[in-house]
């Protein structure tokens, strides 16, 4: 018959039994081991093995053969409760929002200059301070703008009506619309058909991709009058499936193989290519008409394009390479990207049904944005026209568009900004500010090319305060040209650079231009960078554009 051994072990020192049954008398911790080996030499541990049979060949059949058996003796005390994990906090970053809070607060009881309303200075304390929450971000962007928006209300500084009047207007929703266009490029496979096409011409260099795309762009500025559609509608969705064909993607540490280096550079020469044409930005019009108004003087399309095109041209070519000097891609050459791309190509075979449709669909929409004035249809009524198109088709759905968290998140911000933007012009702050800089700048009696060196300064970087290239042409515009003018600046010459610098200000901050929020939207860029780089090309963009295009129009007779 088998049986089973076990043999006992304790400080007694107990015998080998043959039985189940077992002893242990004075043995606070039994520990059982195995016939065959060693008794276990650890009597106080409180921790024993369980126990296991295996059964073994014997001369009377089967025995069990067993390992040590593992007894949870008594603790002497009990044991130590795990407290649960506490959850992490979701709130606003609160050193962030104290200094967001805390520059609003100070602004709101400095003493207010003379010639400035109240209700003005209370809201460029709020303004600055959701300008502070930006750079800061103690929370995402749109939830900083809202909370600007709520204390612009809150304290009657603006109504409702007021702080929330932008979200009519149509620029926002023009860059809203513009990620929903990218979600289509992206989800037909479209992006990545025509990303293989240029990497299978200029895969091979980083560099050579990058000017591709720049002057690409370029050629199309003068027939598309929106940055915002420009740029953000058709090349934006195109970066984006080159950057993830080339393994650059955010969110997974790639973002520098490729993505960082080519969104800043696109970015920052849409407001180039917007500068070299009358028609390449929605705002250049405006320009034009503000300066015959206050020099009776017209500045024709070729008259524009003939004097912005060679500081232009320099700008295109000096600015991507800074840009992939001091801010370079990981991957420089990749000699059989192409090759690879052109095996991609062969891989997906013909276009798609919905590939069609996404092409056919961009082509009516860049169509409306190129005749959209002869037909009387605006940037944002042609791309709700093509949005429809790919909703109806199915392409794109309603449910993915809502899913466009950064598309909402960018609404909100930038709709919050160009209202508290816009009612500071409204309050006459804006125009306080142009004269009390004019008056400064014309007592100093320097020469008109220092002053009007000064003027263009100050002009440029008060664009800090503002997030629309033509809330800023309308409220500081014609002041500084006419003390330009005044100063001894021939006054056709200041009209066209103030008109070339009311483009190249936009590159300086992620909201000062149509194109500025759906680049940094991408989220290649963390935001210090891209105001930090943005600050260096607007100096590389003013020493080329005034010192290279000085001698050009000064070889044209502008001067």
């Amino acid at each position: 018959m088998a049986s089973v051994a076990f043999t006992s072990s304790c400080p007694l020192g107990y015998s080998r039994i043959k039985s189940l049954a077992f002893s242990s008398r004075s043995c606070p911790n039994p520990v059982f081991s195995h016939p065959f080996l060693p008794k276990s030499t650890s009597h106080n541990s409180s921790f024993i093995k369980p126990l296991s049979l295996t059964p073994i060949i014997t001369n009377n059949g089967i025995q069990k053969r067993h390992s040590k058996l593992t007894v949870k003796a008594a603790a002497s005390t009990p044991a130590a409760v795990t407290p649960p994990s506490q959850q992490p906090w979701q709130g606003a970053a609160l050193k962030p929002l104290i200094a967001s809070i805390a520059t609003g607060v100070i602004l709101w009881f400095l003493p207010v200059p003379s010639g400035v309303s109240r209700n003005a200075w209370q809201l460029l304390s709020i303004f600055l301070a959701t300008i502070v929450g930006i750079i800061t971000q103690p929370l995402p962007l749109g939830a900083v703008a809202l909370l600007g928006l709520g204390a612009s209300v809150l304290t009657k500084t603006l109504t409702f009506s007021a702080a929330f009047s932008a979200f009519g207007d149509p620029i926002p929703w023009l860059i809203a619309l513009a990620f929903f266009f990218a979600r289509g490029f992206i989800k037909t496979g479209l992006g990545n058909r025509i990303a293989y096409q240029f990497v299978s011409l200029f895969g091979s260099s980083s560099l050579g991709l990058g000017y591709s795309l720049v002057f690409s762009e370029a050629l199309l500025a003068p027939a598309i009058p929106s940055v915002s559609a420009r740029a953000g509608g058709i090349f934006l969705p195109l970066v984006k499936s080159l950057c993830a064909a080339c393994g650059s993607n955010v969110g997974d540490g790639t973002e520098n193989r490729l993505g960082s280096w080519l969104m800043l550079t696109c970015f920052q020469t849409s407001v180039i290519s917007s500068s070299m044409f009358l028609t390449a930005m929605a705002a250049n019009p405006l320009s034009a008409n503000l300066a015959f108004n206050t020099i009776k003087q017209q500045i024709g399309w070729m008259d524009w394009a003939k004097a912005a095109f060679v500081p232009g041209l320099v700008s295109l070519l000096v600015v991507p390479l800074i840009l992939y000097v001091i801010y370079p891609p990981t991957v420089k050459t990749s000699p059989d990207a192409p090759k690879l791309a052109r095996e991609k190509l062969e891989k997906m075979g013909p276009m798609s049904k919905n590939e069609i449709i996404m092409a056919g669909t961009l082509f009516l929409t860049v169509g409306l944005w190129i005749f959209g004035g002869v037909l009387n249809v605006d940037a944002v009524t042609a791309a709700i026209l093509g949005l429809s198109v790919l909703l109806v088709t199915g392409v794109v759905t309603w449910k993915e568009c809502l899913a466009e968290s950064v598309a909402w998140d960018t609404l909100t911000w930038f709709a919050a900004l160009i209202a508290m933007a816009g009612y500071l012009n409204k309050y006459g702050l804006i125009s306080w500010f142009s004269q009390t800089v004019v008056k400064v700048v014309g007592g100093l009696g320097l020469s008109w090319q220092m002053s009007f060196g000064i003027l263009v300064l100050l002009y440029f970087y008060s664009h800090y305060f503002f997030a629309s290239g033509a809330a800023h042409i309308g409220a500081m515009f014609t002041a500084f040209l006419s003390v330009a003018s005044a100063l001894g600046t021939p006054s056709y010459l200041g009209a066209l650079v103030l008109s070339f610098l009311s483009n190249l200000m936009g590159g300086i901050t992620h909201y000062g231009i149509g194109s500025a929020p759906v680049f940094y939207g991408a989220g290649y860029v963390p935001l210090a960078k891209w105001w930090g780089y943005g600050f260096l090309i607007s100096v590389v963009n003013i020493i080329i554009w005034l010192g290279v295009g000085g001698i050009w129009w000064k070889a044209i007779g502008l001067w």
